[in-house]
């Protein structure tokens, strides 16, 4: 990235940091409120309709809503951190189940080879004492 791509990210997230704040919404709905009193007395309801749509709604909405967002991200943020940790303690639970699977399946092996052992050695006594 150059010089320039990387001032104007900057600048759009500094300014995105700022916007998105209760605090700013407060100062645009006392900058919006200034006007207030001149669309009131025009008597014109378009201009007073004008005025709540276009002066008030979309200054003070825009900060509200960015915050809004911002809270609604960071849920989801948490969420996924809470699901990736238990995510990795249930990964972590297979892999020592699995250890103490393979563990099992060893001794059950060697309890096999046992038995097949003494298995033989029994026939061999019996066939020995039939004969």
């Amino acid at each position: 990235m150059n010089a320039l791509s990387k001032f104007n990210k900057m600048l759009a997230t500094r300014i995105t940091s700022l916007v998105s704040t209760m605090w700013c919404a407060y100062l645009f709905a006392i900058i919006a409120l200034i006007s207030l009193p001149n669309a009131i007395k025009t008597g014109d309801t378009i201009v007073i309709v004008s005025w709540i749509a276009q002066t008030f709604l979309q200054l003070v909405l825009l900060s509200i809503i960015m915050v809004g967002q911002s809270q609604q991200s960071e849920s989801v943020e948490q969420k996924i951190n809470e699901t990736h940790a238990a995510s990795l303690g249930e990964f972590e639970l297979a892999k020592e189940s699995r250890k103490i699977a393979n563990r099992e399946l060893k001794e059950l092996k060697e309890i096999s080879k046992e038995l097949h052992r003494l298995l033989t050695s029994i026939e061999k006594q019996v066939k020995t004492s039939q004969t």
